[in-house]
């Protein structure tokens, strides 16, 4: 089964969950706001999804916003940008997707027909 990290009053999230139970995939839902994953359990999703760490950002979140996140990523480490992510489950990008042998940040139906209707 896999684990779907996800906000309840994101939209986005609210069409990747529709799609699942449309497609009968099993998963099991994580609200990212409260239970969000750590630093060691983020590093871990990066290196498997094998994209750049920008794309776990959540860009047009009010934290990212706020804290001008678009001007300080450029200069800041991996190790920074992780422990960022790790302090507050709105920065990343949701829907998070966690599989046996795969990650999905963000609801891009091609890519979600791709990896969960093998």
């Amino acid at each position: 089964m896999i684990k779907v990290y996800c906000y309840s009053r994101c939209g986005t999230c609210k069409k990747a969950l529709k799609w699942l139970d449309e497609n009968n995939i099993e998963h099991e839902d994580i609200d990212i706001k409260t239970s969000h994953p750590d630093k060691d359990t983020l590093q871990k999703y990066y290196v498997q999804s094998g994209l750049p760490l920008k794309r776990f950002f959540n860009t047009s979140g009010i934290p990212y916003r706020e804290l001008g996140l678009s001007k300080k990523l450029p200069n800041m480490s991996d190790e920074e940008q992780l422990e960022l992510l790790a302090t507050d489950g709105m920065l990343v990008k949701r829907p998070l997707v966690v599989g046996k042998d795969f990650m999905l940040v963000g609801f891009k139906v091609e890519e979600w027909e791709a990896k969960l209707k093998q």
